[in-house]
């Protein structure tokens, strides 16, 4: 009695353009190229003669084996991994900036780094930029933590005082933008500055949710 044992390589599905967002978490890292397969046995054969089972093996022995298998190399996990424009949202009031909005900083410089993509920042808050006397001190926080993770050069938008919610506006920036992905840290979800059952709604892209 023999069994048969073969891998078969199952693409995971590919995304179109992004019709919903992903939330993405940075606790594991997302393998660029990966793989599904499924391993199986094959019934075991019906009973053979025989006779007829040596004059069999004596006609396919000198025949060359095929060529094993290549798995074919699988892109569904492209759209995690080739990111090009990064979209870091900042809605807190804090001059000197607070801890989850440092950790989205560094978080998108070293991700910017390591896929050799853009940044844009867009402040956010509903005040009007003359209600907000420490506005000042708090782009010159963004600059130097910007310039400390590498950064210079990057895009710098404000979207103040607009009456929108933070969302939003977080989710016509990536889509006027063609973004790839958005960096957010759960501080501004703790706060209720950004709302989290309307990320998907909203925001055309990946989501990167930062743990505090």
């Amino acid at each position: 009695m023999a069994f048969a044992h073969c891998l078969l390589p199952v693409p995971v599905e590919t995304f179109s353009k992004y019709p919903k967002a992903s939330i993405l978490t940075p606790s594991f890292s997302v393998s660029p190229k990966c793989l599904l397969s499924v391993k199986f046995s094959s019934a075991p054969y019906s009973r053979v003669r025989k006779h007829s089972l040596v004059p069999r093996f004596r006609r396919i022995g000198h025949q060359a084996k095929a060529k094993p298998h290549e798995p074919e190399v699988s892109v569904a996990s492209d759209p995690f991994t080739q990111f090009k424009h990064l979209l870091l949202p900042i809605t807190d009031r804090n001059p000197h900036l607070s801890e989850g909005t440092r950790q989205a900083i560094s978080t998108t410089t070293a991700l910017a780094k390591m896929h050799g993509a853009d940044i844009t920042v867009v402040v956010i808050d509903e005040q009007q930029k003359e209600s907000l006397p420490e506005h000042e001190t708090q782009l010159s926080s963004i600059r130097w933590h910007l310039s400390e993770g590498g950064f210079k050069d990057y895009s710098l938008l404000e979207r103040l005082g607009e009456g929108s919610k933070p969302t939003a506006i977080i989710g016509d920036v990536a889509d006027d933008l063609n973004l790839d992905l958005v960096v957010l840290s759960m501080e501004a979800i703790h706060t209720k500055h950004i709302d989290a059952n309307l990320l998907a709604e909203f925001i055309p892209c990946p989501v990167m949710l930062l743990p505090l």
